[in-house]
């Protein structure tokens, strides 16, 4: 069975229990709070679930991870960049509604599933968590409509990537773009991506067995943690010189 906690139970390690229902999910139950989900990420877990579920914590094995010096900025995407840098009403933008993109994040399902994943209690839990500074967005707006963006965690020198949406093309691979620069800038080297897509492959992740996600997760939420996260156009440069502002 599963192993069942509550808003008191400390939630277990991945790999410290077993892994009956499902592999990778290693507890259920609870309520998303900030501080439960801090407790959760420290720990490598994330929160999964559906309709009418339980909270599920997860921790897949393998982990799909983005070493953000291994992004591939194709051809295509450095003249999508290099025309939505330039363009007057494009732009980038950090934690300018991070509520909007969760939503949006929601209705659009990820690769190969057919409904959301993103509870309005997860975008509330979030959206409180945002509040202490550990919870942020990057968002593509194009005359000021929000085009495309995704949201992420930070803990100490790791990011968690959590879910993107596109309503313009290359809008969510722009604001990816912009939070891999933003990470080159910052001394973060990896953003983790969760569980494996062929989208995220083609941009450079990979899977990793969760031992080594683990002992790199260790070391980076222990490093200095990043406390700016404000869009600054001169992180272009870490991924292409051509790209930073004159």
């Amino acid at each position: 069975m599963v192993t069942w906690v509550d808003d008191q139970t400390p939630l277990p390690c991945p790999g410290s229990v077993p892994e009956v229902e499902a592999p990778g999910l290693v507890a259920a139950g609870g309520r998303l709070t900030p501080r439960r989900l801090e407790e959760a990420y420290r720990l490598g877990l994330f929160p999964w679930f559906g309709p009418g579920q339980p909270v599920l914590w997860w921790s897949p094995d393998p982990r799909m991870v983005l070493p953000v010096a291994d992004f591939k900025l194709s051809r295509s995407l450095r003249k999508s960049l290099q025309r939505f840098l330039r363009t007057p009403g494009c732009e980038i933008r950090f934690d300018h509604d991070l509520r909007a993109v969760m939503r949006a994040c929601a209705s659009t399902p990820r690769e190969g599933q057919d409904g959301t994943w993103i509870q309005p209690s997860m975008v509330q839990a979030y959206c409180d968590w945002h509040a202490t500074g550990q919870v942020h967005s990057v968002e593509t707006w194009v005359g000021g409509q929000l085009a495309g963006g995704l949201y992420f965690v930070s803990i100490g020198a790791m990011v968690f990537g959590e879910s993107m949406f596109s309503r313009r093309t290359d809008a969510s691979k722009i604001a990816l773009a912009a939070l891999v620069a933003a990470s080159r800038a910052r001394g973060v080297a990896w953003i983790d991506c969760q569980q494996h897509t062929g989208h995220l492959a083609s941009l450079g992740a990979r899977e990793i067995p969760r031992r080594e996600f683990q002992r790199h997760l260790t070391l980076a939420q222990g490093a200095a943690g990043v406390r700016d996260w404000t869009y600054d156009p001169r992180d272009w440069a870490t991924l292409d010189a051509r790209l930073a502002p004159p």
